[in-house]
């Protein structure tokens, strides 16, 4: 598809090469490896034929270049998007219920550039501190997986991993209280185990009691080396340890502008994609077709703590 913006500052020179090094990837054999994957996509009846090569080779370098492995991940990205409709269809941010979180209650957009280890930055912050329906969390949710997807299109270079970091400014009880365990076990499954992402760290600033309460809400269904790379900070000035300075927002005390500008950049990135994400809604696994037993969606969804493994051939 033709992209009208590129938000994503691709890492180039030194950096570029040390991700290569991190993400075990060989210029030379990298393509053989897509070949491969591309391959192994036609030969499974309840996978998709095809899929574009730019999503693939994402997935390969989420992968560390592990053949075995990505397919296991693209077997579980599949199978999510025909598990979770509640996040991988109506997925059209000109919609009144999607606009309504774009604009008035949370920002989230990744960063245009990367840390001098080649990592991404995605800074979360909520604008409301009122969540009216539980609808809005699975929304927003969605919309995070959104970003994801339009990231395995446009991260044409590979990055060194992600760091999250979550502004607790506005955590408030009511979002507790509309906070599902189902949904949040599935959108972790989804991150966790369906997504190419290598995420190093998670930074929450602007700390309060309740994030305590939060956090332990959550920490069940993380793994346990997440949990080992959650930082709360009781100042600012701690999290640039680790994110320089200079390329956060203005907010922040950051270079890349404010956070309305590149939330206004984001929402309109998921507007142009509109029609690919419309596209992607049959884009999906067919459990009826999967050789051996089929997923069972109860047990991998099941609130007991553990992950279910598909099984690879």
């Amino acid at each position: 598809m033709k992209l009208k913006t590129d938000l994503l500052v691709q890492p180039s020179g030194e950096i570029s090469k040390k991700i290569r090094e991190e993400l075990k990837e060989d210029v030379n054999t990298r393509y053989k490896d897509l070949a491969a994957i591309k391959e192994w996509l036609r030969k499974q009846p309840h996978l998709p034929d095809e899929w574009e090569d730019m999503p693939l080779l994402t997935f390969l370098r989420g992968s560390s270049f592990s053949l075995e492995k990505c397919k296991r991940k693209l077997d579980m990205y599949f199978t999510m998007r025909a598990a979770c409709p509640e996040f991988f269809t109506n997925r059209d941010a000109t919609s009144p219920e999607l606009r309504e979180i774009l604009k008035g209650k949370l920002q989230g957009p990744p960063l245009p550039g990367v840390t001098p280890n080649g990592r991404r930055v995605t800074i979360c912050r909520g604008l409301r501190i009122v969540v009216k329906r539980c609808q809005q969390i699975t929304d927003t949710l969605k919309l995070a997986l959104m970003v994801g997807d339009v990231r395995l299109m446009e991260e044409v270079q590979g990055v060194a991993g992600d760091i999250y970091v979550l502004d607790a400014a506005v955590l408030g009880p009511s979002l507790l209280a509309r906070l599902s365990p189902t949904i949040v076990k599935k959108f972790m499954i989804c991150v966790q185990e369906a997504y190419p992402v290598k995420l190093k760290e998670v930074h929450i600033i602007n700390t309060s009691p309740i994030v305590e309460r939060f956090l332990t809400f959550v920490k069940p269904f993380l793994k346990e080396k997440i949990r080992k790379r959650i930082f709360i900070h009781k100042e600012l000035k701690d999290l640039y340890k680790y994110v320089p300075q200079e390329m956060m927002p203005e907010e922040y005390g950051g270079q890349c502008g404010t956070m309305e500008e590149l939330q206004d950049q984001w929402t309109q990135k998921l507007i142009e994609y509109r029609d690919w994400f419309k596209a992607q809604d049959s884009i999906k696994a067919n459990e009826s077709l999967r050789p051996g037993k089929p997923t069972n969606y109860d047990e991998l969804f099941g609130i007991d703590g553990s992950f279910r493994q598909l099984s690879i051939d």
